[in-house]
């Protein structure tokens, strides 16, 4: 094998001091939700908010100093941050190529952190090909994202860790992107509890290391909420360590994925990214596989876009019925609005925005429609807000989608 136990500890010592050592956390609030009791290994909590400081720091460490005038990387964002943080502490002159979609918040964060950043390309493929022509053309060290010895020992010390301090799990769910994070610490949990299963979680759209392995076909290609695992091909030396030390590999869709950030938020308290969330979502998808068993969930990274964030976190209040939009028919005359309103505040709706309309709805000359967006307890009140306005003889229907979730 291309690394193994002995590495990841040789990697252990190198990042010793310099790397923080995460909490592996119960979560409660987690736990009951799903039914089973969830240890949550929080990288988000690490330097930069990703587990990428941990492989970034033991390449760096390696370096020889005299041989290159400086690194380049590729990334869309951890991997980045991870490369460029190092490198400004030991004085290694960073440059860091991004694909053009990358959100801002990492962006701004590895400028931050003293790197060049080029945006270049479509996709990781794209900006790959760029980051080779320049280190080529300046003799720069190029560090790969997943695809070195060094970085995938380094991504093995977080699973080191996670069974150090929870030596009782059953199973554990870990992230798959180019399979450096899932490779390195499937080897590390395997030689310390071999009978730990090791279950491996990819986005549906970029299931391309179970397609490695035989599995369906993945394209490679569409946008998603876990950018950070949106890998089209993943490592020739990570693909046979994911063979040998791990146990199965789930595929998750981009709502499970929104909806486990969502969770993760309203219910843990935590703020994560798409590619953290996925083993949450893994498990939200199958909560019968993982009921009364002690699951770890290595939670790889927190560096989400507080806007998409906002959305994802206003778009759960929508699902959950706490956020609603009605269609109000009224007469067109004088205090009907205000009549509107009163009836709401009196159900104890609170409303967010109002649009009055008198031109573009099929209605009478001398009516017109309201949509009012309104904050509920939940479903079952919403309902009751539609009630209570057609009771009063203002029709009213319900725009937003709370199917099935009436009674939450």
């Amino acid at each position: 094998m291309t690394v193994n136990i002995e590495d990841i500890e040789a990697a252990a010592e190198t990042i010793a001091g310099d790397v923080v050592h995460t909490p592996t956390a119960s979560s409660p609030a987690l736990s009951q939700h799903l039914g089973t009791d969830l240890r949550l290994k929080l990288e988000s909590l690490q330097l930069t908010g990703s587990f990428k400081v941990r492989g970034a720091r033991n390449r760096l460490g390696a370096l020889d100093r005299a041989q290159t005038p400086g690194v380049i990387a590729c990334s869309a964002g951890n991997h980045a941050q991870g490369v460029a943080y190092f490198a400004g502490r030991m004085g290694i002159p960073a440059t860091i190529v991004m694909p053009r979609d990358t959100p801002f918040a990492k962006v701004e964060s590895t400028e931050r952190y003293g790197a060049q950043v080029i945006l270049e390309g479509d996709g990781l493929a794209e900006a790959q090909a760029h980051t080779r022509e320049i280190a080529s053309r300046e003799g720069l060290e190029f560090i790969h994202p997943y695809n070195d010895e060094l970085i995938i020992a380094g991504q093995g010390t977080a699973g080191l860790e996670m069974i150090a301090d929870a030596p009782d799990l059953d199973a554990v769910l870990i992230p798959i992107g180019g399979g450096g994070l899932i490779g390195g610490c499937a080897v590390a949990i395997k030689a310390r509890k071999p009978d730990v299963e090791v279950i491996g979680v990819e986005v549906e759209s970029y299931a391309t290391m179970r397609a490695a392995l035989g599995g369906p076909a993945s394209k490679g290609t569409g946008a998603t909420l876990a950018e950070g695992i949106a890998v089209k091909t993943p490592g020739d030396l990570t693909i046979p360590l994911v063979r040998e030390f791990v146990d199965d590999i789930i595929a998750v869709d981009e709502a499970a994925v929104e909806n486990a950030v969502e969770l993760t938020a309203d219910t843990g308290r935590l703020v994560v990214e798409g590619a953290g969330a996925t083993p949450l979502a893994a498990v939200m998808e199958d909560p019968g596989r993982f009921e009364g068993r002690r699951v770890g969930l290595l939670v790889s990274g927190g560096n989400i876009d507080m806007r998409v964030l906002a959305s994802v976190l206003l778009r759960g209040l929508v699902r959950g019925g706490q956020m609603v939009r009605l269609r109000v028919q009224i007469s067109d005359s004088p205090g009907q609005l205000a009549r509107v309103s009163s009836l709401i505040g009196d159900a104890g709706g609170n409303i967010v925005e109002i649009v009055h309309q008198r031109m573009f709805y099929d209605v009478p000359v001398k009516q017109t429609e309201l949509d009012v967006v309104v904050e509920t307890r939940n479903g079952a009140h919403a309902a009751e807000l539609v009630d209570c306005l057609s009771d009063a003889g203002l029709p009213t229907r319900m725009l937003s989608d709370v199917t099935g979730i009436a009674s939450a």
